[in-house]
Parts: C-alpha cells; sequence; structure tokens
C-alpha cells in the first residue's frame, strides 16, 4: 500500500518540476535568445535519450501486446477497431478545421495593404530602388536586415518580380537571379521604379515535394512498410517498419506452442526493463524540456523577434488553437467518457506528463514511451491494448496534424485571393485526413504533407513560407493532441475488447 501511495505522489512532484522546468525555459529562452541557444543540448540530450528507447520499446510492446491476445486470429478485430477510431477521429478533427477557418476567415483582408502584411510583405525602404546588372540597389537608405532565404522583388508599377540570390547581408545590394512577368516569361525590368518585398521561400523539407500525390503519399507509407533492411529502419527510427515486423513476429509466436514461450519471455523482461528506463528517464524531464524550450524560443530570437509575427498571424494562430482545444477538449472527452466508460478529469490528471512532453519535443514519436508509460501504470489501459494501440497511433493518428492542414490550406487560399468551393474543401478534407496518416512522428513532419493538400486544390506550394515563422509554436500544439488522441483511443479500445478477462487470463495458462 505504500508503495502505491508514492507514485501518484512522484508522480506530482515530477508534473510540478516539468511545469517549473517550462516556465524557466521560457523566461530564459524569451528574454535572454543567445542564453537559450547555450542550453538547447540539454534539451536535445534529453530527446536523444528518448528517440534511444523507441525501438526497443515499439519491438517489444508489440510483440508483449500480440501474444497476449492469446490467438493471432485476435489481431485482426482490434486492429480494424484500431485503424477505424483513427480515422474517425482524424475525419472530425478535419471537420472542426474546415468549419472555424470558414467562419473566422483569418487570411481575409480588407485592403492590399492588409493582405501585404498578412503575407509579410515589407515596402523597400521610402519604396525606391534602381536596377544595374541585376542588382538592386535602394536609392533612399539601406534595408537594415539580412535574408537568409529566397525572396521575392515584386515591382508594383511594373507587375514583374525579381527573385533574389539566397543570402544578404544588412547594407549590402540585393542580387537578383531572375526577372519574371506575371506568367513566369523572362522580361527585362526598368532601371529604377518602386516595389515590396514579399517572402515566397519553398521550406527547404518541402522541396522537391511538389509533384507528389496522396496516392504517391500512400504508396510510400506501403513501402516503407517493407524495408530492404529492418536494421537500417532500426537506425533511422523509422516505427511504421519495426511496427509492421512486430505484428508479424508476434503473431507467429502465438503458434509456436512452447518453442515460442522462453521467446516471449524474453520480449515480456525487455519491455518491463525498458518502461523502468523510462522511469528513470523522465527524472531529468524538467531540465531537457526546459531546455528543448529555451533553444527553440532562442532560434525564434525571443519574444521581441516572435512577437511581431504572432500578432501579424494571430488569427490564423487562434484559429488553429481553437480548432485543436474543441477537439481535444469537447470531442475527444466525450469519446472518452461515452465510449472509453472513463472520467476524463481523473484521465487527463494522469496523462499530463505525455502531454508536456509532447509540447516540448513535438514529436509524438519521442514521446511514446512517456505514453506508454502513463497508460499502462497511471490510466490503467491493459498492456495488450496500449502495446497495440499506442505504437500504431504515434505513426499514424495525426488529429492535430490533419487540422492543421486543412486550417492552413485554406488560410493560404484566402491570403492570395482564391475562392474556394464546397468541391475544393470536399478534397482538402479527404487528403488533409489521408495525408496525416503519412506523416511521420517527428517534429514539422506536417510541413511535408501540407504539400499534397495545397496540390490537390491548386493552391501555390509557395504559400506555405508565409506560416513557418510560427510554425514551431503550432507543431507542438497539435503534436499535444496527437498524443492526447492516441491516449484516448488506448482506453477506448480497451473498453472495446470483448474478451478482456480471458486475454489477459491467456498467457498464465498457456505453460499449463
Amino acid at each position: 500500500m505504500p508503495g502505491q501511495m508514492a507514485k501518484p505522489q512522484a508522480s506530482h512532484k515530477l508534473l510540478i518540476g516539468i511545469v517549473i522546468g517550462i516556465v524557466v525555459g521560457a523566461l530564459l529562452g524569451g528574454f535572454w535568445p543567445a542564453m537559450g541557444r547555450e542550453v538547447q543540448f540539454l534539451g536535445q540530450l534529453f530527446l536523444n535519450a528518448l528517440f534511444l528507447i523507441v525501438v526497443p520499446l515499439v519491438m517489444a510492446s508489440i510483440i508483449v501486446g500480440i501474444t497476449g491476445l492469446g490467438h493471432i486470429r485476435k489481431i485482426g478485430p482490434i486492429g480494424r477497431r484500431t485503424i477505424a477510431y483513427y480515422m474517425l477521429t482524424t475525419g472530425m478533427a478535419v471537420i472542426v478545421g474546415i468549419a472555424l477557418v470558414n467562419i473566422i476567415r483569418p487570411g481575409w483582408a480588407e485592403t492590399e495593404e492588409e493582405r501585404l502584411n498578412l503575407r509579410g510583405a515589407q515596402r523597400l525602404p521610402d519604396a525606391a530602388y534602381r536596377i544595374s546588372n541585376n542588382t538592386v540597389t535602394l536609392i533612399d537608405g539601406e534595408f537594415g536586415r539580412s535574408f537568409d532565404t529566397e525572396r521575392m522583388v515584386v515591382l508594383s508599377d511594373q507587375g514583374i518580380r525579381g527573385v533574389l540570390a539566397e543570402k544578404h547581408e544588412p547594407g549590402t545590394a540585393l542580387t537578383v537571379t531572375a526577372w519574371t512577368d506575371e506568367n513566369d516569361a523572362s522580361v527585362t525590368p526598368k532601371a529604377e521604379g518602386r516595389g515590396i518585398l514579399v517572402d515566397l521561400a519553398i521550406a527547404e523539407k518541402v522541396k522537391g515535394k511538389r509533384d507528389r500525390s496522396i496516392g504517391d503519399t500512400l504508396k510510400g507509407v506501403l513501402f516503407e512498410m517493407v524495408p530492404t533492411n529492418l536494421f537500417a529502419a532500426m537506425a533511422e527510427t523509422k516505427v511504421l517498419p519495426l511496427i509492421f515486423f512486430s505484428l508479424i513476429f508476434g503473431g507467429v509466436l502465438t503458434t509456436l506452442g512452447a518453442v515460442g514461450r522462453p521467446v516471449i519471455a524474453f520480449f515480456t523482461g525487455l519491455n518491463e526493463a525498458i518502461m523502468k528506463i523510462v522511469f528513470l528517464l523522465m527524472l531529468t524531464a524538467p531540465v531537457g524540456i526546459g531546455a528543448l524550450i529555451a533553444g527553440r524560443l532562442g532560434d525564434a530570437g525571443g519574444f521581441e523577434a516572435f512577437w511581431p509575427d504572432l500578432v501579424r498571424l494571430g488569427k490564423y494562430a487562434g484559429t488553429v488553437i481553437v480548432g485543436l482545444l474543441i477537439h481535444g477538449v469537447i470531442i475527444l472527452p466525450l469519446i472518452l467518457r461515452f465510449f472509453g466508460k472513463r472520467p476524463v478529469l481523473p484521465f487527463v490528471a494522469n496523462t499530463l506528463n505525455p502531454l508536456v512532453t509532447a509540447f516540448s519535443t513535438a514529436s509524438s514519436s519521442a514521446t511514446l514511451p512517456v505514453t506508454m508509460r502513463a497508460s499502462i501504470e497511471r490510466n490503467k489501459v491493459s498492456e495488450r491494448s496500449a502495446s497495440f494501440v499506442l505504437p500504431l497511433g504515434a505513426t499514424i493518428n495525426m488529429d492535430g496534424t490533419a487540422l492543421y492542414e486543412a486550417v492552413a490550406a485554406i488560410f493560404i487560399a484566402q491570403m492570395y485571393g482564391i475562392q474556394l468551393g464546397p468541391f475544393a474543401m470536399v478534397i482538402i478534407f479527404l487528403t488533409a485526413t489521408l495525408a496525416a496518416v503519412g506523416a511521420a512522428g517527428i517534429p514539422e513532419a506536417g510541413l511535408v504533407t501540407m504539400v499534397i493538400v495545397l496540390q490537390a486544390v491548386g493552391l501555390p506550394i509557395e504559400g506555405i513560407s508565409l506560416i513557418l515563422v510560427i510554425d514551431w509554436f503550432l507543431d507542438r500544439c497539435r503534436t499535444t493532441v496527437n498524443v492526447w488522441g492516441d491516449s484516448v483511443g488506448a482506453a477506448v479500445i480497451d473498453k472495446m475488447e470483448p474478451d478482456a478477462a480471458e486475454a489477459e487470463a491467456a498467457p498464465a495458462a498457456a505453460p499449463a
């Protein structure tokens, strides 16, 4: 009894420590960005340690979960229920996002000046320039900031645009590599004129993905399930092929009888050892999580640099966050209460550690060890259900990512002044739901699958650059909802298992 009481107390102390770590990290990175970047390595060490145990945890937990079902025939029903649950909740999240972005219209601007501001446009100093040998020289002063990405000079009095070279330092001339008109034909610009500077960079992570369709993505998921080298998949922390192999391996073990029991016992012991390592690792979580937050805010330039971007894209960020709150605070708790038959508040309290870890790491895969420990030990989800549902959820269940992609796509259309009809909304619903399945459980993976959604309705892929400045923050918010959806799913699927007691008793009865 004393030991049972100690676990909740220790968990509460850990949660308090994590909250303190987040606050200290935010203050450090927000007010002293350079210091935040200096301590970021501590957070990266914590993140590396989480990824270190993902591979053995996924394989051991899946194999233990499958063998715990008692017979290979029982894999089909739980698999169908899990996938159906994940697809249903992801679709519901996308509907919420589409409804909100059409009601709030965060990308709509009353004037051209407002539209330019939303798109991150900046007028050249005194709006004047001189062109000589493809070099834009500012006539009335210097443009006092550096550029690390490609940008566009849009010459409003000529209707043409010039692609700037990749790197510029404050006070230097802006070198242009190409001048094109609205039809992308090469042109020669006037020697002088007035214009604006608009950021239309294509994110490095989505370059080369322009022609990728939803079919290509789904085929890629299937090919990833069957890699040519399982050990290479382990080295690259590709969770999906590990899940596929472990499902088959665990299923085969259930058919081997006495020969398979020592192997099952080995993986059971390995699973227990990994969960113990998770417990020890979480003791360092306050420092690691605080350092991650400090480093990310430091990279963003602190509060002073991040705040203007947040204000400029405030309606967009607010729309995404409100959608995530509706899905995470209303829809998922209702599902938990009526289908999982669980009291919501205690369940939330027991899941706080995974949620704050998800927010700090922006990775559902890295959070998986913490999620499994909380589900099994705190929320009393059976190990066989948690071991099957949670690793699968960290790979294919992306409620928050799907909602974000739908909102972002329509927001980009609004900023470009493109009207989307009902058919386009249906296409966005389908592609956002399916593309989220192909999103990896790593930071900013949604940016890559965003290309599919934009391409499906003919929106410019360059529009992704308009939301990059605050994507790192929204990425943490949507990952938190992804992990919350995984936790609720484990409880719901566990409740839906009709032969839970029989399955739990099966391993114990097997040796006899």
